[in-house]
């Protein structure tokens, strides 16, 4: 019914607007008494088999939503319902930021993905703060980034101050340095602004008692060599590893009318690097540390793929959008039954 229906009424708009309509939906409909249980049933599957626990960490299934949806933190409570195993919010920064101008989010539905620059557009982590104190049972990630005007050199202190404010609040905690989206930003990415901003991180990690789950998100356009660098990076932080992969900057082999709009691509042409660049990872640092795949979900098998490839959970953005919420559910019966095999 989804991709009958609903979805091609949907694609007809704006994209960013059926964003924002979609979440005031999904909030008012959860909001009817029984709605909230009724969408667990249709869509979530309880089973001892899925859970996983990755850097300390319990997870009902490995199926999480990545991060650039809920934004804000305004709907991790109903989202759960859908089946996620996990709700990964932000990119949030220490201040307000409206993001880069609109229109600043396309489809591209010959290729089944999407092309955004919507540049950290957020409400500030106060704000998240304050929905996240009302969190009762949904295991949640924080992706921090930093405010656009803030240069490079200052960079750490906005990561600092986001990862400060939100310990108490988010159960593990991402490094953002490589979206194509906020000028200079994957300069952050070279070894050694990363192993500063990483270890005065770790450090202000350190302090807590219990410490929380570092990760690191990388773009899936680093060459072998700065995947070994990242691969070095992490063990010498000891971070607790790593989210493969961001969006892409690369439009090779698209058909769409938006294929040259400024921004990173996901969805369907980012399936085969993604997979490569976590296959890599795994397999060159010896399975050393946690990855957590991300890109071209659009199938139960493209999930099962980047397990294989050594992932031990992945997220969906894209292909949420573009298969709904059922994919959810088919990843984790899919996973469920090459178990059984």
């Amino acid at each position: 019914m989804y991709k009958s229906l609903i979805r091609p009424a949907l694609f007809r708009f704006d994209p960013e607007k059926v964003h924002y309509f979609t979440f005031d939906f999904l909030k008012k409909f959860c909001s009817i008494p029984g709605a909230e249980g009724f969408l667990r049933k249709k869509f979530l599957i309880e089973d001892k088999r899925l859970e996983r626990e990755v850097f300390g960490l319990k997870f009902k299934n490995p199926v999480g939503l990545a991060a650039g949806f809920d934004k804000d933190a305004k709907l991790y409570k109903e989202l759960s319902s859908l089946g996620f195993g996990f709700i990964e919010v932000g990119t949030v920064t220490p201040k307000p930021q409206p993001g880069n101008e609109k229109q600043r989010l396309f489809r591209l539905p010959e290729d089944s993905a999407i092309i955004n620059r919507m540049g950290f557009n957020n409400e500030g982590v106060e704000s998240m703060v304050e929905r996240l104190k009302k969190n009762t049972n949904v295991l949640i990630g924080g992706n921090i980034g930093k405010n656009k005007v803030t240069p490079n050199e200052n960079a750490v202190d906005d990561y600092v101050y986001s990862f400060n404010a939100l310990f108490d609040y988010v159960d593990y905690f991402v490094v953002n340095v490589s979206s194509p989206n906020t000028p200079n930003l994957r300069e952050l990415q070279d070894k050694e602004p990363l192993k500063k901003l990483l270890n005065t991180l770790q450090q202000e990690n350190n302090r807590r008692d219990p410490s929380k789950p570092i990760l690191l998100k990388i773009a899936p356009d680093l060459t072998d060599d700065q995947l070994l660098d990242i691969i070095e990076i992490v063990q010498d932080t000891k971070i607790a590893g790593v989210i493969a992969t961001n969006t892409t900057i690369s439009r090779e082999g698209l058909q769409s009318a938006n294929k040259q709009e400024m921004g990173g691509l996901s969805g369907k042409p980012l399936t085969k690097r993604a997979t490569e660049v976590i296959r890599f990872l795994s397999e060159k640092s010896g399975k050393a540390f946690p990855i957590i795949g991300v890109g071209g979900i659009h199938t139960a098998q493209d999930a099962i793929e980047k397990l294989e490839a050594g992932a031990s959970l992945v997220q969906l953005y894209t292909g949420f959008i573009y298969e709904g919420p059922a994919l959810i559910k088919e990843i984790n019966k899919a996973i469920l039954k090459k178990m059984k095999n």
